[in-house]
């Protein structure tokens, strides 16, 4: 009975040569040539042409580009001209505008905020977000201002007492902590135009606080004339024109205080004739705001032929997202296989090479208890031949490691990566033993 085990057993050794088989790069393969990596071979073979897939040219497109703002056209010539200077100056005091709260209007920046600082964000989070990516709110055409997670409140008309108490309402409705405060951040709704003998024409806001004649040619500049004696201040308000000598602008400090009202136009000149000045006053206004609404029509083209382009490269780069995603994008790949922790493909990116190192060790490496590190792979095939040419990395010496970070991949490249000899014994170890035991038990049986 011992003679029929050792038998069997002897039977199943004889076997071990197709227990277990290891794939391998043979050398003496006469398809196969076998080149040690090293720096002139890294070379060589990152000479052989080829051109990175690029991904589309949406991606390197922007919006902008839309040329130039067209022009306002030719206006008319003035209908009215200066007078030469007269003897003596009219006055027409100008009343003060009415002082009450200010009120919030369209193209005002209103800005929100907590009282926290820090991360501290929980009470509202949904407004600091849009806040820091907004610089605040801006009052819309409609008198809205729209924060995510509220929608739209309506706070046109209203001044910061109100507005606060309206924001706290749509927060409350909205089940959000209403710890926060509010405040104007830009006016842009209440404004006066100085224009004329100043330093600097400009467009002055009026703010919480009145604004002053004096405060509102300071704004500008000052005042810009050497001729005192025959110059005025002229106040255009709701078709009434006021004039004010500059000499008794000097001399008399309440007229320098009198409070302006929104919409008021000052302009520094030394006309003479109060009604040649209004009409050339009211004509001026006019040409002034034709151009200014010229241009603001010109922006809101530009700005929708913006938007249609933006929206037409956003849908462009989310449909070829679609595609790579769903894998119908045409792409190069490499291949891992051997002694790899994940054997996969790999895809070479868009635009750019990848070196043996990007692939190898995004994907995870090799085992260092399988794999030989003196049998690293690069399997390349010849287009148009069956010859493949085998790149060797040994880095059982680590800084060899370099050369794989220089190596080129290209399309169909397969990397490979041998197994250990004790590895392979152990996997030989493996498969026999249980049939060992299996066959000896039924000998024994028997």
């Amino acid at each position: 009975m011992n003679k029929t085990i050792f038998a069997a057993l002897a039977f199943l050794l004889s076997g071990c040569g197709v227990a277990y088989i290891s794939p391998d790069v043979r050398a003496n393969d006469p398809n196969v040539q076998v080149i040690e990596m090293d720096a002139a071979s890294v070379a060589a073979a990152n000479r052989s042409s080829y051109s990175p897939k690029t991904v589309p040219a949406a991606f390197f497109r922007n919006a902008g580009g839309a040329g130039s703002l067209r022009g306002v056209g030719a206006t008319p010539d003035p209908a009215v001209d200066r007078q030469v200077k007269p003897s003596s100056l009219p006055m027409r005091l100008p009343p003060d505008a009415p002082q009450q709260p200010y009120t919030i209007g369209v193209g005002d920046v209103i800005l929100l905020s907590t009282p926290q600082t820090g991360s501290t964000v929980e009470e509202l989070s949904g407004l600091l977000k849009a806040q820091n990516s907004r610089q605040g709110y801006t009052v819309q055409d409609d008198g809205a201002i729209a924060v995510p997670d509220v929608g739209r409140i309506n706070l046109a008309g209203l001044t910061l007492e109100e507005a606060e108490a309206r924001v706290f309402e749509k927060l409350i409705e909205n089940q959000i902590d209403p710890s926060f405060s509010i405040e104007i951040a830009e006016f842009n709704s209440k404004r006066v135009t100085v224009g004329g003998a100043v330093g600097n024409p400009a467009v002055v806001p009026i703010t919480l606080t009145s604004l002053t004649l004096e405060e509102a040619l300071a704004a500008a500049g000052g005042i810009a004339t050497d001729d005192e004696d025959y110059a005025s201040i002229r106040l255009y308000r709701d078709g009434t024109l006021y004039e004010v000598p500059l000499t008794e602008y000097f001399k008399r400090p309440q007229v320098q205080k009198t409070r302006l009202a929104a919409g008021d136009s000052i302009f520094v000149d030394t006309e003479f004739d109060l009604d040649n000045a209004q009409a050339y006053f009211t004509e001026q206004i006019t040409l002034a705001q034709f151009r200014q609404d010229a241009r603001v029509q010109a922006l809101n083209e530009m700005n929708s032929a913006m938007n249609l382009r933006r929206a037409a490269l956003e849908e462009e780069r989310t449909n070829f997202a679609t595609r790579l995603e769903l894998d119908a994008v045409d792409r190069d790949y490499v291949y891992l296989a051997g002694e790899v922790n994940k054997p996969s493909r790999f895809a070479l990116p868009f635009g750019q090479t990848a070196s043996l190192a990007d692939a190898l060790f995004s994907e995870g490496g090799s085992s260092n208890r399988e794999a030989n590190p003196t049998q690293v792979y690069v399997l390349r095939g010849e287009e148009g031949s069956s010859r493949i040419t085998a790149y060797n990395l040994n880095y059982r010496q680590a800084a060899n490691l370099i050369l794989a970070t220089k190596f080129e991949l290209r399309p169909n490249d397969v990397i490979f990566i041998a197994e250990q000899p004790i590895t392979r014994w152990n996997r030989v170890v493996q498969q026999l033993v249980p049939s060992l035991i299996t066959s000896g038990a039924a000998i024994a049986n028997n």
